[in-house]
């Protein structure tokens, strides 16, 4: 896993900073804080938090990973790719692996997500009809400014979430584009310097 050190992070309370505080009352469970309500829900009901990508990309990536050699979960995997495609034709689900790839170590699909509505109904739907296998699902951040895909190692480690086992992922090649990129960010700070 990554180390959380390494990453700076904004406090959770920037643009609360003058809020009203909070209420000691509990709710009527008698457990739980009460809330005043304000009438307007989060932003985040509708697009997703910045920096993740609200475009093309979508916000998160959904990796379902199975062991390929192994029968029963080579036909569950397929089975479920399938399913998956029946019920939610309105993500992006790629092909059917039979082997690994990439940064991943075992065989797997992906599916995108888009928008909180899918993650919210997609997520829930994976933990209870995922079966043996296990899920990555990870972010995808942004420059909000450019666009660009702003650091991939990261996404894929501290920003990570896991359904079942983790794996343990390949992730040489985003470490080594991230220090291409710093290389490259260092000596545009030299040109403008000079």
């Amino acid at each position: 896993m990554a180390d959380p050190s390494r990453d700076t992070y904004e406090s959770p309370l920037k643009g609360y900073e003058n809020a009203s505080p909070l209420p000691d009352e509990k709710a009527a469970d008698g457990k739980s804080y009460l809330n005043h309500q304000t009438g307007v829900l989060s932003k985040s009901y509708e697009r997703f938090t910045d920096p993740l990508d609200n475009g093309i990309r979508g916000g998160f990536d959904i990796h379902i990973y199975y062991f390929h050699k192994n029968p029963t979960q080579l036909q569950f995997a397929k089975d479920l790719w399938k399913r998956i495609r029946l019920e939610f034709p309105e993500l992006r689900i790629y092909r059917f692996w039979e082997e690994p790839i990439g940064p991943h170590p075992l065989a797997m699909f992906e599916v995108n997500l888009f928008t909180p509505a899918q993650f919210g109904a997609f997520i829930p739907w994976l933990v209870i009809n995922r079966g043996p296998l296990s899920a990555l699902i990870h972010p995808n951040c942004v420059d909000p400014e450019t666009g660009a895909h702003e650091d991939e190692y990261r996404d894929h480690t501290q920003r990570a979430t896991w359904m079942g086992n983790p794996v343990a992922l390949d992730l040489q090649p985003f470490q080594k584009r991230e220090a291409e990129r710093e290389k490259k960010r260092a000596l545009e700070k030299k040109q403008d310097n000079a």
